[in-house]
């Protein structure tokens, strides 16, 4: 059996997440108040009594689902199961951020406050309103391109995620993107839908926050991860902390090759994916991608004892 540790990404934030796990493990409640510290304000507070509109507020999300997932594998440690039972980690876009962290590549607190910067700054980047995101449903990822080509007509309009076989998100300005969808159903599209979020993530209007989080980037101390990353944007594996460090910032502007980076560990011998935090969204990608990877949750107590038990 291979396992690799997968952390998911903004979309999977919920009023509440974590906090069982909080009050069951000392160790769990140790990350929050950690991130808390290192924030300087009570992020636990809105997490699991706070109102899910601030909650999605990216600057907000992106901590706090990284916070839930480090509390995940913190219980998870505590019962006998470290990430070295991993071949390998990987996260979707900020997820990545909680795989550097829990493979020893970033210290918590310095996790957290790169979240919140980079929340900031994805938000700063484009004008509200000027940005959109897509989601594409039943093309393959060459025809999603395609449409996303002819759609953009000289403006910004690509493919920021490739989630699964049948499921892509484009990014770019806004008239592009609603150009996209209304020919996407032309293209051989089952479903094209505008998506709920506040900027255009993984696309080059994000060029101001590359460079803020490049920045930012060079000012924390980054380790070798001890369990090798599978990243976002080469779908490859990586183990030295200067790339690394040059691969999160092209992620802000870069494609999330999501549905390549499973196929690369299903390749090398992974036969199961752990998805540690919030949500089961990327368990739903992994099972799309390839039937052959089984999928476990772990963002419960009960999850967590399951998974040290198997």
């Amino acid at each position: 059996m291979s396992i690799a540790f997968v952390f998911p990404g903004q979309g999977a934030q919920t009023i509440g997440m974590g906090r069982d796990l909080a009050e069951a493990y000392p160790e769990a409640r140790a990350v929050f108040d950690e991130v808390d510290a290192a924030l300087g304000e009570k992020l636990s507070e809105l997490i699991w009594e706070g109102d899910i509109e601030t909650l999605t507020l990216t600057e907000n999300a992106q901590p706090a689902l990284m916070a839930t997932s480090m509390a995940a594998m913190a219980a998870l440690k505590a019962e006998g199961v470290g990430v070295e039972k991993a071949a390998f980690v990987a996260g979707h876009s900020l997820g990545e951020y909680s795989a550097l962290c829990a493979a020893g590549a970033l210290s918590l607190a310095d996790t957290a406050r790169l979240l919140r910067i980079r929340g900031k700054a994805m938000q700063a980047a484009v004008p509200v309103g000027e940005g959109a995101m897509a989601a594409i449903l039943g093309l393959g990822i060459e025809e999603t391109e395609k449409l996303a080509e002819a759609a953009a007509e000289g403006a910004v309009c690509q493919v920021a995620n490739e989630n699964d076989p049948s499921q892509n998100v484009l990014s770019g300005e806004k008239a592009a993107v609603e150009r996209a969808v209304a020919m996407a159903k032309e293209a051989g599209a089952k479903r094209a839908l505008l998506l709920p979020v506040s900027a255009p993530f993984h696309c080059p209007l994000m060029g101001p926050a590359a460079e803020e989080m490049a920045k930012a980037l060079g000012e924390v101390t980054f380790n070798d991860p001890a369990v090798p990353l599978v990243a976002n944007v080469t779908a490859e594996v990586v183990s030295d902390a200067a790339r690394i460090r040059e691969l999160l910032v092209e992620q802000v502007t870069g494609r999330v090759r999501w549905r390549s980076s499973v196929e690369w560990m299903a390749a090398q011998g992974v036969t199961e994916a752990w998805e540690i935090g919030a949500g089961k969204a990327l368990s739903g990608m992994i099972r799309r991608i390839d039937k052959s990877v089984a999928t476990r949750s772990i963002g419960t107590p009960d999850e967590v004892k399951a998974a040290s038990d198997a």
